[in-house]
Parts: structure tokens; C-alpha cells; sequence
């Protein structure tokens, strides 16, 4: 059985990224998939104060929060899902708190020229950033898929990234608003009603997406 780590890195009830979530996990438990799931808000999980110490104890040193416990959860899983709105072209704070422990599963060395990433144990996972955004651009996203595929180069170049981003998300739920109720919210956004057929589609197609990615990632 195929095991699923899953962050829902949104502070928002009902957020547009936490929906593309649960149709993923939908997906998922349709093949009997083990599933473990949080919300950033829910975690505990403490500031990387850069103290350099797992270079030496192969762990983290910090204490006395979550860190320990997902991160052997995520180090168990075979699928790492990460779930996020985008803030300002990256993510919001509780997400970059954990993906700066990330630290900890890598030799860090520093160079004359550079630095050199070796991870205490190769990792060969499925990882999956379900996003969602205000902009029109998925180019706002960048920063985040580059550091993701900046993350699998150091920890293992046979895992892979899969990625299903969302625009034009501003408000809770809209990825699942129909086209009526599009045409009522986008003259309150300034964003031009014309727009409101297409991307109700386009929104439902997202889902049904991360529905079958789910599906597959489950199955493979």
C-alpha cells in the first residue's frame, strides 16, 4: 500500500488549495492509499535557527515541537504532497518553516567555490505542489516549483515533481464556484465577467486533475 504524506499549508477554511488537496486525497483513497495529512496551522513546528548541528547528529537538534514526528512520517511515504496558496510569488510563513528543516536531512559542505548537498539517505519519492493563486500568471509560481526541483536534485534525482497550479484564486471556495457564481464575484474583483465561462471549466478541470494524479500516484 502506497503511503501519502500530505500538508495543507493554507490559513484559510475552505482555501482553494485545500480543496485541491481533498480531491487529490479523493483520488488517492480510491486505491486504498495510507494517507496522513496536516494543516500548517495545527503544527507546532519551529524557526531553523541556521546552528548547523545536524551536520554532525545527522537529525535536527531542535526539540520539543512536531518536526520529529513528520519527519520520519515523510521520510516513510512514498508520495510528499504539499498544498499551498501562493504569497508573494512563494509560500505562505508555516510552509517555509518546514521546508527550511529540511536542513536537517542533508550534509551541508562548503567549498572554495560553492556548497555541496549530500542527503543522509537518497530519497526516491513522488512529490506534488497543488497551488493556487490570485495572479493570472502561473509565473508567479516559479520561485516555489524551482526550489522543488532545486529540493529532489539534492535529495535524489530519481524522485519526481508533479505540479497542478491554479490562477485567478482570490477568494475561499472559487475553484469550485460555477460560472454563475463567478459572474457575481469577478465585477467585485475587477476582473473582467467575460472571464467567468472559461475558468469555471477550467477550475473543474483542476480538480478532476488532481483527482486522477491522486489515483495514479496511489497506484504506481
Amino acid at each position: 500500500m502506497k503511503k501519502i504524506f500530505a500538508i495543507n499549508g493554507s490559513p484559510r477554511a475552505n482555501s482553494n488549495s485545500g480543496l485541491l488537496l481533498d480531491s487529490f486525497l479523493n483520488g488517492a483513497t480510491k486505491s486504498h492509499a495510507g494517507i496522513t495529512q496536516y494543516r500548517t496551522n495545527e503544527l507546532n513546528i519551529k524557526n531553523c535557527t541556521g546552528c548547523l548541528r545536524c551536520n554532525l547528529i545527522k537529525r535536527c537538534s531542535l526539540r520539543d515541537d512536531d518536526w520529529e514526528k513528520i519527519s520520519h512520517e515523510m521520510q516513510a511515504s512514498d508520495v510528499i504532497v504539499f498544498a499551498s496558496p501562493v504569497y508573494f510569488h512563494h509560500f505562505p510563513a508555516g510552509v517555509k518553516t518546514i521546508i527550511d528543516r529540511f536542513r536537517s536531512f542533508i550534509n551541508v559542505q562548503i567549498t572554495e567555490e560553492s556548497i555541496i548537498h549530500t542527503p543522509w539517505h537518497e530519497w526516491k519519492k513522488d512529490f506534488v505542489l497543488l497551488l493556487s493563486m490570485g495572479s493570472s500568471d502561473p509565473v508567479d509560481a516559479k520561485p516555489i516549483i524551482e526550489l522543488f526541483e532545486f529540493m529532489i536534485e539534492v535529495l535524489g534525482p530519481e524522485s519526481r515533481l508533479h505540479v497542478i497550479a491554479g490562477t485567478r484564486l482570490a477568494v475561499s471556495r472559487q475553484i469550485t464556484m460555477t460560472r454563475e457564481e463567478l459572474e457575481v464575484l469577478y465585477p467585485k474583483l475587477q476582473i473582467p465577467v467575460e472571464l467567468a465561462e472559461k475558468d469555471a471549466a477550467v477550475n473543474k478541470q483542476i480538480l478532476t486533475t488532481a483527482n486522477e494524479l491522486g489515483a495514479q500516484l496511489a497506484e504506481l
